[in-house]
């Protein structure tokens, strides 16, 4: 993908993301974004968040090391497919507050894969069902939750597919 069609996505993402945040969370919140600095956690600076991250450890290993208070919400987005074992940091966060994306699984593309780098794959893909359930069981409350297409940005039988089925759901829970 080229950078030009990568950032169309990404700012296409980033957007629909914030509006579904600034729905329930208000500017000023204090957030603990799981993973390393990046793009959408500048872009939620830039909204007016206050955002730490939580990063350089292996959360299926140590899923503890988000176990922190005074947080209005913790955020995973696209984060939990990378891990084997999400329940295990789901039960760990602290907040009130959770809002989580994943990618769903697509019947006509298999997992993300990358083969040259090992935490750059999905272990999972769901389905909302099971990610709803996995919420439930973990003790989280879904309070609303949303699906959108993946902006295209090339041809093919996929793209024209891509268009049309959603790939990408995200949810607010609440701590229950």
């Amino acid at each position: 993908m080229t950078d030009r069609k990568k950032k169309i996505t990404e700012t296409k993402r980033f957007e629909q993301t914030l509006e579904f945040m600034k729905a329930s969370l208000p500017k000023g919140s204090k957030i603990l974004d799981l993973g390393t600095p990046n793009d959408m956690s500048e872009y939620l600076i830039n909204y007016g968040y206050i955002v730490d991250n939580a990063y350089g450890v292996d959360f299926d290993l140590n899923p503890e090391i988000i176990a922190k208070e005074g947080y209005d919400a913790v955020t995973m987005f696209e984060v939990l497919e990378h891990l084997i074992n999400p329940m295990g940091i789901l039960t760990q966060v602290k907040a009130p507050k959770l809002f989580a994306s994943v990618p769903l699984s697509l019947w006509f593309a298999k997992a993300y894969r990358n083969k040259s780098d090992e935490w750059d794959q999905h272990f999972h893909e769901f389905e909302d069902w099971q990610f709803d359930w996995l919420l439930n069981k973990s003790g989280w409350e879904i309070v609303r939750t949303e699906k959108w297409v993946n902006p295209v940005t090339n041809w093919g039988l996929r793209a024209i597919l891509r268009k049309f089925t959603p790939r990408y759901y995200i949810i607010e829970g609440r701590a229950s």
